[in-house]
């Protein structure tokens, strides 16, 4: 690599999963060319695409590709938000598909003579499955994740959409409109809208069947599912619109989904609501603080204050925040402007906050001070908090509560009644 043509830095470039060939050849993930594309020594791409053959690699564990005994390579890759499995031509020659009904694929391992796959779609649940490359296709079910199937009528598949938002630049999502058999919406009325920002940062959303989505689309809402700038999937230019801009890009792209939904009208745009869980519990938050475009929304053990993120944290992420919104403490004042907590007055739209209090990421201090502020300002809201769950509600009844305490939440707020019979949570400041 010549570093003259980098003023003598190497040039960014990340490369994940080296693996040897059964023939002893070396091979890899890049994202040399701006995608993470597969290579091979002595360094040229098996199959370039505009899509990408890894995920982020804060995950442990990633394997997105195999080999077969007899050389042959199996791999999964992404491309606007769905997966696929493909054998690759370790000669240059490209790829070759494998038909399954799967579009979220991960976990690529040999297994014998084979190798096998954690895949699922928006109809099917996550499973093990063996790859019978030789019949281009998908053999034999190791185990599903779910002993239970789900009658499809009552599954929205999701739908990839671009559409336009701050910069002059495309933003990506998956759309999932109300689905429902035995229940139609008021005749001239369009659903309200449920915008979701997954957490990571800088992970995706996923086409795999999520219960929780579906729980939404049955009960009327369309749901818009964000992979904001920063999300992994579209490539390293995508990737990178968030550094430094945590709190902003995102939040823009979130807004600009539901503008874009709501003109189009697939939804009614005076009743959207938006919620996320960690980082997408801080973009909610800030779509909350900084934003009017929002009548309701819900954080789950989501950040409020970044400087007690990047002082409080694990170890593991201990200087994440360097990269998404400037090292600290150098630019301290940045993160005191982007923390909700500091703005609390700003928030005028009624939020829900859920907490476990055994949560070691974002400890529950966060929370228990954004609803002071709240309770200060009289904005309504209401703060659950769920005794021994920790960041990530693990327990099925903490689920089930938190997901019922949410409706009921946005049916005061929007101005319906749910069907299901819910236990009321107290709102405060109502």
């Amino acid at each position: 690599m010549d570093r003259r043509r980098t003023g003598g830095r190497r040039p960014h470039r990340v490369r994940v999963q080296p693996r040897w060939s059964p023939d002893g050849v070396l091979h890899w993930v890049s994202d040399r060319s701006g995608w993470w594309n597969l290579y091979s020594a002595p360094g040229g791409p098996l199959a370039p695409v505009e899509g990408e053959f890894t995920r982020p690699d804060w995950v442990f564990g990633q394997s997105t590709y195999a080999f077969l005994p007899d050389g042959r390579l199996v791999a999964a890759w992404s491309q606007r938000g769905l997966s696929r499995l493909s054998l690759v031509d370790r000669g240059g020659g490209g790829l070759t598909a494998i038909d399954t009904p799967y579009t979220a694929v991960t976990a690529v391992r040999p297994y014998g003579d084979a190798v096998v796959a954690v895949v699922a779609s928006a109809r099917h649940s996550p499973a093990v499955v063996v790859v019978d490359a030789a019949a281009g296709g998908v053999g034999q079910v190791v185990r599903r994740s779910r002993a239970v199937d789900f009658d499809p009528g009552y599954l929205s598949e999701p739908q990839p959409i671009e559409f336009p938002t701050g910069g002059g630049r495309t933003a990506h999502a998956l759309h999932y409109p109300p689905a429902n058999p035995d229940c139609a919406g008021p005749v001239g009325e369009r659903p309200p809208l449920l915008v979701l920002s997954h957490g990571g940062p800088t992970s995706a959303t996923s086409s795999a069947l999520n219960p929780g989505v579906q729980y939404w689309t049955s009960r009327g809402f369309a749901v818009i599912d964000v992979d904001y700038g920063g999300s992994t999937g579209y490539g390293r230019a995508y990737r990178e619109r968030l550094k430094g801009q945590w709190g902003v890009v995102d939040v823009d792209d979130c807004v600009s989904a539901a503008v874009w939904l709501a003109a189009r009208g697939e939804a009614d745009g005076a009743r959207v609501a938006i919620r996320g869980g960690s980082a997408g519990g801080y973009t909610t938050l800030c779509a909350l603080t900084f934003t009017d475009r929002f009548a309701a929304g819900s954080s789950y053990y989501g950040v409020a204050d970044l400087e007690s993120l990047a002082t409080g944290t694990h170890k593991f992420e201990s200087r994440y925040l360097d990269g998404l919104v400037g090292p600290y403490p150098e630019t301290r004042e940045r993160y005191r402007q982007r923390s909700p907590i500091h703005f609390a007055e700003r928030l005028s739209s009624p939020v829900i906050l859920f907490q476990g209090t055994d949560d070691k990421v974002v400890p529950p201090a966060q929370a228990e001070t954004m609803a002071a502020a709240l309770r200060r300002n009289g904005v309504p809201f209401a703060h659950v908090t769920f005794e021994g769950e920790q960041h990530g509600f693990r327990r099925a009844e903490t689920v089930k509560r938190a997901a019922e305490a949410e409706l009921w939440f946005y049916g005061q707020v929007l101005g319906f009644e749910p069907a299901d019979h819910i236990e009321p949570v107290e709102i405060e400041n109502r």
